[in-house]
């Protein structure tokens, strides 16, 4: 038997001989000329799983941007966190952290987590999405039973009210720890210049906390103030930060707020300070506390300011941890 072998480059020449002598016969060859705009959209931000008996549904209040990383991670030198970010093809520059806001049908509730930026703009144009995403996710507003709030900063609490001073979820009972409620509505921090996000911290979370205050339900470190979902006190980025344990069919996730704010940074390096901790130290003991847990048990998690949707798991490496983000599923399964 004779083979014959055929470079590539004998076929390309072929092929083109081929089409440029009439081998199609009357076949007409036309070329594309594409002239459209290029988009800036993209699909609606919103990803649904089940979790044991309970649906979750993550939105998005878009993209926070944040500069120069080492001016927000403190503790090692710029040229390290140079290294960590290249060596994890991340970009060095216009430092990015997402808003992934939960909203949780247990069956008898519709429970959200956080509320974004609102129509604040301090962090850029991006920001500001939740209502629309809901919309796109199918949600209501209206439909949500109860708000809960892993503490009072403005990207987690800046969503409760709208520009004209009604409330964005009319039917909701609100939960934060009372220590946040507390600290971040203090009128006596008004005057503060130091830190110098204090002042219009402080201003937003009147804002927003104070209109909502006949509403609002002080929760307290092991609560269980919600079926399935059990508050956990984890002080340091502010005074009453709380993490959420959610258990549903015996399976757990921690909505961990800010617990974190990096997949790389806060995990290999989970002893770095960020800027914006009340108490940095604290923080970081909190924060190395709590994921040794999570990999410990083989938790997942959501991390609100991960790559969305934010879900994954947290596994030790060394003296720190690394992130595992789960694959998305492109169906939501009725079985669990």
């Amino acid at each position: 038997m004779t083979v014959i072998s055929v470079s590539r480059r004998q076929v390309l020449v072929g092929t083109t001989v081929a089409l440029s002598s009439g081998a199609f016969g009357g076949l007409h060859i036309r070329t594309a000329h594409a002239k459209a705009p290029r988009a800036i959209d993209q699909a609606p931000c919103y990803y649904r799983f089940n979790h044991g008996k309970m649906q979750a549904t993550i939105v998005s209040d878009g993209p926070l941007r944040l500069g120069d990383a080492s001016a927000g991670f403190l503790g090692a030198p710029k040229e390290e966190i140079t290294k960590m970010l290249t060596d994890n093809f991340l970009p060095l520059t216009n430092f990015m952290l997402e808003q992934n806001v939960l909203v949780l049908n247990t069956g008898d509730k519709m429970v959200l987590f956080d509320t974004g930026m609102g129509s604040s703009r301090i962090f850029g144009p991006s920001t500001g999405k939740l209502l629309s995403t809901l919309e796109a996710a199918g949600i209501d507003p209206k439909d949500i039973d109860a708000v809960v709030l892993t503490h009072g900063h403005h990207d987690h609490c800046w969503g409760i009210m709208a520009d004209d001073g009604s409330s964005n979820f009319p039917n909701a009972q609100f939960y934060i720890s009372k220590a946040d409620f507390d600290f971040w509505t203090d009128a006596a921090k008004l005057g503060m210049t130091d830190p110098p996000y204090m002042k219009v911290t402080v201003a937003g979370a009147r804002k927003h906390l104070l209109p909502i205050r006949d509403r609002m339900v002080f929760i307290k470190d092991g609560q269980e103030f919600l079926p399935g979902i059990q508050a956990m006190l984890t002080p340091g980025h502010t005074v009453g930060h709380m993490v959420f344990m959610i258990t549903s069919d015996g399976k757990t996730l921690a909505v961990i707020g800010d617990l974190t704010h990096h997949q790389v940074l806060l995990m290999l390096k989970p002893r770095l300070q960020f800027v914006n901790d009340t108490d940095p130290k604290q923080g970081a003991d909190t924060r190395v506390r709590v994921l040794d847990m999570l990999a410990s048990n083989r938790i997942p998690l959501l991390g609100y300011h991960f790559p969305w949707p934010g879900i994954g798991h947290v596994a030790k490496l060394g003296e720190g941890f690394q992130y595992f983000p789960t694959p998305m599923e492109m169906l939501v399964y009725q079985d669990t």
